[in-house]
């Protein structure tokens, strides 16, 4: 039984030299107990902290727009960083680990300083139907769940529903922002946030018109709260 398990162990370690896996920030080949992530880019990747940081500068994004308890992302998003190549091979190249595990993380570091301790809820903004049957998945339910199993807050892709397809909010300012979403996210289940602390969650925050259109239309149901987290924002 040894020898197979060191046989294998053998076969592996072939495996991993002829075809490394690489790290999906940096590019580099991953170590055998490295995962997804290589250790020095889960040290030098750009944490905001702003979890720690009252009326930060996501906060500040929504106020005088939608009632938000609290509100922060995880990474920094600059064009060229270790995060843009996160989010593109997360969003676009199928790699859905990495939003759970960055999930996990962020959940994990969230649970220990008490932030959100309260929430009952954890809700991913939606795709609308033909777009995520084009791109296989919604990316911000992968988030949702790493979030969820950290931080032990179930969460629920099957509540807020995309119901009229937007175009692409690339390359718009923030008032075309808001009026191609304004109006387009459904409620399908009521009494399942009536009264309840609801986490919003998206991939990307930029001008934070999606979050106020969802948040607007979860309101209606007339929850205790909400916050919001993002697993990266794009700010000047």
């Amino acid at each position: 039984m040894m020898a197979m398990v060191q046989l294998f162990s053998y076969l592996e370690d072939l495996v991993s030299i002829a075809f490394p896996e690489v790290c999906n920030a940096c590019g580099s080949a991953l170590h055998k107990h490295e995962k997804i992530i290589c250790n020095q880019c889960k040290v030098k990747l750009p944490y905001t902290n702003f979890h720690l940081e009252p009326d930060n500068q996501i906060e500040k994004i929504f106020w005088g727009r939608v009632p938000m308890d609290k509100a922060a992302s995880y990474l920094y998003f600059h064009k060229g960083n270790r995060v843009q190549n996160l989010m593109h091979r997360f969003k676009y190249k199928g790699k859905k680990e990495i939003g759970t595990l960055l999930g996990k993380m962020y959940g994990s570091e969230l649970l220990q300083n008490l932030y959100c301790i309260d929430a009952d809820m954890i809700i991913p903004v939606p795709l609308h139907p033909d777009k995520e049957r084009k791109r296989g998945y919604n990316q911000s339910q992968y988030f949702a769940e790493g979030l969820s199993l950290a931080m032990g807050v179930p969460h629920r892709n099957d509540i807020l529903i995309r119901a009229i397809a937007s175009s692409t909010q690339t390359r718009k300012n923030r008032f075309e922002r808001w009026q191609n979403v304004e109006s387009i996210f459904k409620i399908a289940d009521y009494n399942a946030l009536l009264n309840k602390h609801i986490i919003l969650v998206d991939d990307v925050v930029t001008t934070g018109a999606t979050i106020e259109a969802c948040a607007n239309t979860l309101m209606n149901a007339s929850p205790k709260k909400i916050s919001f987290l993002s697993l990266a924002c794009a700010i000047k």
